[in-house]
């Protein structure tokens, strides 16, 4: 059967509520201090969003450079001069156990796996999760799927095969431009053949989830961030697009988040059933 639908997901404050706890501030200082960071000169939130991912932000997301490297160079720097003498390797490792421990955390929530399991073997869905992140979030990703028994491709080994029936991450870092990029749906398209796409179906916070501190989670953005990409999937498939705010809001409970993914898993179910007349 032709694949006529297409379902994507983003992944941090969507399928990775683990992502969002991470960036509260006392569990993200709490973090800092344990790998190292704070005695590399990160001694606040304001620090560490201001100061490390906020000009690195662009590189570490589009580049294959990864999370480890622009950390560790942005340290060097901005920070070390600051610093008596501390060697550079100590400086590698504070920023690589951070990353290790930041992405850990980042798990897909158990709770996405019955409805991600119905999608990977419905023979007229493509599935994609679409995300803005780090090169060494693709293998993590890949592998958090494993773990619930979901097969997943990064996107550009599933170019090589379109045909494969896996879920395809497609990592900006892998990518090269970010998901508001017309370039990045694009690829895409091409790359797994999805011309013939009547619908599609987007799950996404639009950054609304993200912590206090990071940029990208500022309410006034949201809306218009969900507009426009909406937009641009329209353009770029000629298809119909459905968008599925996954938004949390000021309630963090652990059965409020799970209720979101029920109500979620609902919707998507009734949009795998309806006609493919788009």
């Amino acid at each position: 059967m032709a694949q006529v639908k297409l379902v994507i997901f983003d992944y941090s404050g969507t399928l990775s509520l683990g992502a969002t706890l991470f960036a509260r501030p006392d569990f993200l200082m709490k973090q800092i201090k344990g790998s190292g960071l704070m005695d590399m000169g990160i001694k606040s939130p304001e620090t560490f969003w201001g100061e490390i991912v906020g000009p690195t932000w662009l590189e570490g997301s589009t580049t294959s450079a990864g999370y480890k490297k622009v950390i560790r160079d942005r340290i060097i720097a901005t920070l070390y001069q600051n610093m008596s003498f501390v060697p550079c390797t100590r400086i590698s490792d504070a920023a690589s156990s951070f990353v290790d421990s930041y992405l850990s955390h980042s798990h897909i929530d158990r709770r996405w796996r019955h409805i991600l399991y119905t999608l990977q073997n419905h023979p007229s869905v493509k599935v994609i999760i679409a995300t803005d992140h780090y090169a060494e979030a693709t293998g993590y990703i890949i592998r958090f799927l494993y773990e619930l028994q979901i097969q997943a491709v990064a996107a550009k080994d599933a170019f090589a095969n379109p045909a494969f029936t896996e879920i395809v991450v497609a990592c900006s870092a892998d990518l090269g431009v970010h998901k508001d990029d017309y370039r990045f749906w694009e690829m895409l398209k091409t790359g797994l053949n999805l011309g013939g796409i009547r619908r599609v179906v987007l799950i996404d916070d639009f950054g609304c989830n993200e912590q206090r501190g990071n940029s990208y989670g500022d309410r006034e953005k949201v809306e218009q961030r969900e507009i426009d990409t909406v937009k641009l999937l329209q353009e770029v498939f000629s298809a119909q697009v459905q968008a599925v705010p996954f938004r949390i809001g000021n309630d963090n409970r652990e059965d409020a988040f799970g209720e979101l993914i029920q109500r979620t898993s609902e919707t998507i179910d009734r949009y795998l059933h309806a006609k493919d007349d788009g």
